[in-house]
């Protein structure tokens, strides 16, 4: 095993050297006059390829001769492949056996386990909800359940990933999970057969407000977004959805002829979606058009923020370059490289920068990535991109009153907009989020340790808030678990009660309405689920409000552009966000086992 990963990592190195030369090669080639030319270049490609490989085999012998340690073959092989692909792009990546099996769970839609979110809390991994009709489910899990053991390791000191790495596993086969519960003066444990969980791309979808349908496509493209798509329209029609708010943040991407089919469900038939430009199947741009034979009219807004990437931005760009709708939110991640994935021996795999996308008008939307820093791709694109007034891809003056300050060039759109490419989708309106602060981080996790011991019924005079098991499928009614002022006093008694908390009544009271809406929150998803809690905050949640305030200005963009008119957007009018308004940068991602 150990030395067929060392082979691996020799011949992947070899492919790669081919690759990252051949421009230069096929140039020679091409100027080329006779037979004597390509047949040395020939001869040069095997040396250098025969060089690599004899370079690798000699180092991984000095090392095996040499080195004073024990040596993880596989893990060094590892290092090796990935530390050469980084060195092409930030996308091209290595997947080891059990990574390049998630990977192929997450395209499926579903993946085995439990069906339990997880969330690393102050002192371990909890549950935060649980999945209706899944083996957890049926079992007995309930939202609050920490999380101690896993077939009889100690989990308490694991993070999030840890825990789903060992809970997920084999369908069919059994795995004992252990967990402290309020009230319960023993840890439980539950025995419990891993089966297909499904792996939604659209997580939630409701009516929003009076006409308003929501869709929160959120869990990247995969099999069956389409599909789900579909499935969500006719759902929201029958309960009177006249206008749309589609929302993309946070949708890392996937698969391209998703991408392609979900923007179809918007666009007239014919209608360019992306195009794509590469070195070996795309030499010649291949353009990808728009499949739909009804596409939906009604108003739309999409929703961004700096982690919508790839297959979700080239749904946004076509929206937004056809003017079919607005684009309200933060500037997306800025992924324009498109990979393929390929299988390697011993189950592992990888996925390979292959080409280019650009969107209808031509927009090419990666970010520049050549400072060779991922710390500077990923990290800091968080802390400063959506500190600039101006983004490349920012619409035209006359659309927002803001001068150009961008040398990316100039794309002019339907109904003579103009935008700039490079550095992902700017929103047609900026809606930000509201910066986090210590105080309300505090709050948060405060919020769900109370809401644990409320959900448990174990709060003396608050025994009816007890859950015995969610309520799935329910709207939660104002009356339903309401945050009143007994609740709040239980929440400031806790709160005194647990200094490691460090939260003082003066600082709860100075962001009350901030502290009723997460307590709000977490009961919801106590005792209907995550969807639905996920539901109370997109009700308060300020992007979300400002992307409903401009949908009368998207249907007469769309009408503009379907009547051939050049228009004039109002896209100006002040956001309507109060101050206590959830930041999602609160928030750390939670896990599905």
């Amino acid at each position: 095993m150990t030395r067929g990963f060392s082979i691996l990592a020799a011949l992947i190195l070899v492919t790669a050297t081919f690759a990252g030369g051949l421009y230069s090669r096929t140039t020679r080639r091409r100027q080329a006059v006779n037979a004597n030319i390509t047949a040395q270049s020939s001869r040069q490609d095997k040396y250098e390829a025969d060089k690599i490989e004899n370079d690798y085999s000699e180092a991984i012998e000095l090392v095996e001769q040499n080195y004073v340690g024990d040596i993880d073959y596989e893990k060094a092989t590892q290092a090796a492949i990935q530390g050469m692909l980084f060195t092409l792009d930030p996308h091209s990546v290595f997947f080891p056996s059990t990574e390049f099996k998630k990977l192929k769970e997450d395209q499926a839609s579903s993946f085995v386990g439990v069906g339990v979110q997880i969330l690393r809390h102050d002192d371990g991994v909890y549950v935060q909800s649980v999945v209706q009709n899944t083996p957890a489910a049926r079992a007995g899990l309930r939202y609050g359940d920490r999380i101690v053991a896993v077939d009889g390791k100690d989990a308490r000191e694991w993070a999030s990933d840890e825990v789903s790495r060992n809970v997920r596993g084999e369908r069919g086969h059994e795995v004992e999970i252990k967990v402290e519960r309020v009230g319960q003066p023993n840890a439980i444990s539950f025995k419990i057969v891993r089966a297909a969980v499904p792996l939604p791309s659209i997580r939630n979808e409701f009516m929003i407000g009076p006409a308003t349908g929501y869709i929160g496509l959120i869990g990247g493209f995969q099999q069956t977004s389409d599909e789900e798509l579909r499935e969500a329209f006719a759902d929201l029609k029958k309960q009177g959805m006249r206008q749309l708010v589609l929302d993309l943040r946070n949708n890392p991407g996937g698969l391209l002829d998703q991408a392609i089919d979900v923007a179809s469900e918007f666009l007239p038939r014919e209608a360019t979606v992306v195009s794509v430009k590469g070195r070996s199947e795309y030499t010649k741009a291949a353009v990808y058009k728009s499949t739909g034979t009804d596409p939906e009219e009604m108003p739309l807004v999409v929703m961004i923020n700096r982690n919508t990437a790839s297959a979700s931005e080239i749904v946004a760009g076509a929206i937004q370059d056809h003017g079919r709708g607005l684009v309200v939110g933060e500037t997306s991640f800025g992924k324009g490289l498109v990979q393929h994935v390929f299988t390697l021996p011993f189950n592992t795999g990888l996925t390979l920068t292959t080409a280019r996308y650009y969107t209808p008008y031509g927009r090419s939307l990666q970010r520049d990535y050549s400072s060779g820093s991922l710390y500077d791709y990923y990290v800091r694109h968080d802390e400063t991109d959506n500190q600039q007034t101006i983004q490349p891809g920012q619409p035209s003056p006359t659309e927002t009153g803001v001068p150009r300050t961008t040398n990316a060039p100039s794309f002019r759109t339907a109904a003579g907009r103009v935008f700039y490419g490079g550095g992902g989708i700017t929103p047609d309106i900026e809606a930000r989020p509201l910066t986090a602060t210590p105080i309300r981080g505090r709050i948060i996790e405060a919020a769900f340790y109370f809401t644990r011991e409320l959900a448990a019924g174990t709060v003396p005079g608050l025994e009816s808030y007890r859950v015995d098991k969610p309520l799935y499928d329910h709207d939660p009614r104002a009356t339903d678990f309401p945050i009143n002022d007994r609740v709040l006093e239980a929440f400031r008694n806790f709160v005194r009660k647990d200094p490691a908390r460090h939260l003082a009544d003066a600082q709860i009271d100075a962001d009350l309405e901030f502290a009723k809406l997460r307590l709000r929150i977490e009961m919801v998803t106590a005792a209907f689920g995550a969807d639905e809690g996920q539901r109370v905050l997109l009700e308060s949640d300020p992007q979300a409000l400002r992307a409903i305030g401009v949908l009368p200005e998207a249907k007469r963009l769309a009408e503009s552009v379907r009547n051939g008119t050049p228009i004039s957007l109002n896209l100006q009018v002040s956001p309507r966000v109060s101050d206590f308004l959830f930041s999602p940068e609160f928030e750390v991602e939670e896990i599905l086992v």
